[in-house]
């Protein structure tokens, strides 16, 4: 039989049904959405109205008799509702360095102020919060006998306040009786960050099915503090300590990150500055913990930068809960977590290995001290001037091995030209002119290399330095973030939407020493056969990596650009006593010359190198007789 063809009318005929299914196959996707947003809206609804009955119930509520009502929507937590202290208004204390409010409903901390420090700007008149209008919540649930399921965010705890010498102590109990209650227990010390915290039951084994353990859930949305919104959610992050004194964290770049740890002592929800950290007696088995990004759009404005969850099981015994925990709440600071002695200083982001042993045992000790006599900017100054002053035996060797290179350059040139057709042999004439002139080609890189670890350390310790947060210098008003001088009208990708100054000189600096260094070191590179034309790179990079420094530090802090400004311009003028009062060209050609006429031993290195070029020489001789 012959094939059939599809006629234009089957073509056009089967388009419409493809389309008529596509079309009901979205409407029916619609409508399921649909139902689904209004579902879930009916339940937010609901769940908000019956707590608006309950708190309702509760403000009438009689003490003489539980409201049958009350009873049913509470259970056997409806007497603790029904006591007058619970009506009454929330507990609020201060210990000189934090102000603390706790609300009856939950037990749970309703708003920490941390007193005389300002949010965003020092002449701002709004104080840092940590907590407030409900961003964050500690809710524990568990089980009845009865199969009823408890959340302590919705029931009404009785609140004490007393004094034990100079502790306040802040008593919440979630009563089924006089006798049987849960208590949630803090104590506040003076001119302490850290409350002690407990939770305990008294005679609620005949009511909670201790046979399954209850879930300890501590959630935070992290308010932002500070001027530069990329800048500080690149430090805002979740760190904890797990299997008896490893410590870790979620990724403070990721959009959503979830993990489950076992054996956890403390769990630090961290923001730029500021932390609050959940501390354990006894380790949480398993923590399950989430992190989720709220920054969609950094050139925005936003309320939070980060939703944090972390859940923990707690778990009976003899029918009892009792846990002894804290709570800190307030700066991150190297020097306060560190006194504490329960390892909170590792929430520091100062760097792995050697890195964070350099911020450790250096930067932090030295920068804490000159910060006791002299104003923070001038501080910076100081401490790069002394770190400069510490490299400035390598920056001379490195100097001494670039004009060693410049002074035989005219002969490793001749080389190149007469071998120019025999790379290997060319190859190993050049490592015997090196070897007699007594000239080492990596001695230049080396010095390059031992900095990287200062570089990077300084690198996370100014981000990292609570002490700098609104400390002004010359026109920055805050040495922890950028010092804006010009607001633009507009965004510019990567850039942002002002104009920092010290970046700008920082990227001057920076131009003129590569000028000085990189320049001559392009000079002496010769280009090899195959091989990329390296001193054409190297003068691109003298332009590339100005602006990427503009770019780069814009919206960093300025204390960190003041001290890469200040840094290079020592650099620039150490460079320039080197070149032209210490190390001359005359003098170092004459030494090569006479290293030339010394029978220098060779390393066996060198030796092992030779080896190999003649074997592979007399292998290449070998293939050509052939």
């Amino acid at each position: 039989m012959g094939e059939k063809k599809l006629d234009k009318s089957s073509l056009i005929g089967m388009g419409v049904i493809a389309a008529l299914l596509f079309w009901m196959m979205y409407s029916s996707k619609s409508t399921d959405t649909s139902k689904e947003t209004e579902e879930k809206a009916k339940t937010e609804t609901a769940a908000t109205n019956k707590t608006s009955d309950i708190d309702h119930l509760v403000k009438n509520a009689n003490d003489t008799a539980v409201n049958p009502q009350l009873k049913a929507a509470l259970g056997a937590f409806a007497y603790s509702a029904t006591l007058p202290s619970v009506k009454g208004k929330d507990v609020k204390v201060t210990n000189d360095l934090i102000t603390i409010t706790f609300s009856n409903k939950g037990g749970y901390i309703k708003e920490i102020e941390v007193n005389n420090v300002k949010r965003i700007s020092k002449h701002s008149d709004e104080l840092v919060k940590i907590i407030k209008d409900n961003n964050s919540k500690l809710n524990l649930q568990f089980q009845s006998k009865d199969n009823r399921v408890y959340n302590t965010n919705d029931l009404y705890f009785e609140p004490t306040l007393a004094k034990e010498g100079e502790n306040q102590i802040v008593s919440m109990k979630l009563k089924t009786s006089e006798t049987a209650y849960l208590e949630y227990r803090y104590v506040i010390k003076p001119k302490e960050y850290m409350l002690d915290f407990s939770i305990r039951t008294v005679g609620l084994s005949n009511i909670v099915d201790g046979s399954k353990t209850a879930e300890l859930e501590w959630q935070l949305k992290a308010y932002r503090n500070e001027k530069s919104i990329s800048y500080e959610n690149r430090y805002v992050e979740i760190a904890y300590e797990h299997d008896s004194g490893k410590d870790d964290y979620l990724s403070a770049t990721s959009k959503f990150e979830e993990k489950t740890i076992s054996e956890v002592s403390y769990v630090a929800f961290k923001q730029h500055f500021f932390s609050s950290i959940l501390l354990t007696d006894t380790p949480f088995k398993t923590t399950s913990l989430k992190s989720q990004n709220l920054v969609s759009d950094e050139k925005l404005d936003t309320v939070f930068t980060k939703d944090f969850n972390a859940k923990m099981p707690l778990e009976f015994k003899g029918g009892e809960l009792s846990y002894n925990m804290n709570l800190y709440f307030g700066p991150s600071d190297y020097d306060i977590l560190k006194g504490y002695k329960r390892n909170l200083e590792q929430t520091m982001p100062l760097g792995w290995g050697i890195f964070g042993w350099i911020n450790k045992f250096l930067f932090i000790p030295v920068f804490g001290f000159l910060v006791k006599f002299i104003p923070h900017g001038i501080a910076i100054i100081v401490l790069t001037i002394l770190v400069r002053l510490v490299m400035s035996p390598i920056t001379y060797k490195s100097y001494v091995s670039q004009a060693k290179m410049k002074v035989i350059r005219p002969e490793v040139a001749e080389i190149n030209e007469k071998f120019k057709n025999d790379p290997m042999k060319k190859q190993q004439e050049t490592m015997k002119l090196y070897s007699k002139a007594g000239v080492n080609p990596m001695a230049g890189c080396i010095p390059g290399l031992l900095q990287i670890p200062i570089f990077y350390a300084l690198f996370q310790f100014f981000p990292s330095a609570f002490d700098l947060r609104q400390k002004s210098f010359l026109w920055a008003d805050d040495l922890s973030s950028y010092d804006n001088v010009l607001n633009l009208p507009f965004y510019i990708p990567f850039y942002g939407n002002h104009v920092s100054l010290f970046p700008i000189l920082a990227s001057i600096a920076i131009f003129f020493y590569m000028k000085m260094t990189t320049g001559d070191q392009a000079q002496m590179t010769t280009p090899q056969e195959g091989m990329p034309d390296m001193s054409k790179i190297m003068k691109i990079m003298i332009y590339i990596s100005p602006l990427m420094m503009l770019f780069f530090f814009n919206n960093y802090a300025s204390g960190l650009s003041l001290y890469y400004f200040i840094s290079n311009l020592i650099t620039i003028g150490i460079m320039y006593v080197i070149k032209n009062k210490i190390v001359k060209e005359d003098k170092i050609k004459a030494k090569i010359e006479e290293n030339k006429t010394k029978e220098r031993p060779k390393s066996k290195f060198q030796r092992k190198m030779e080896e190999m070029m003649e074997q592979a020489q007399q292998q290449k001789a070998n293939q050509n007789k052939k």
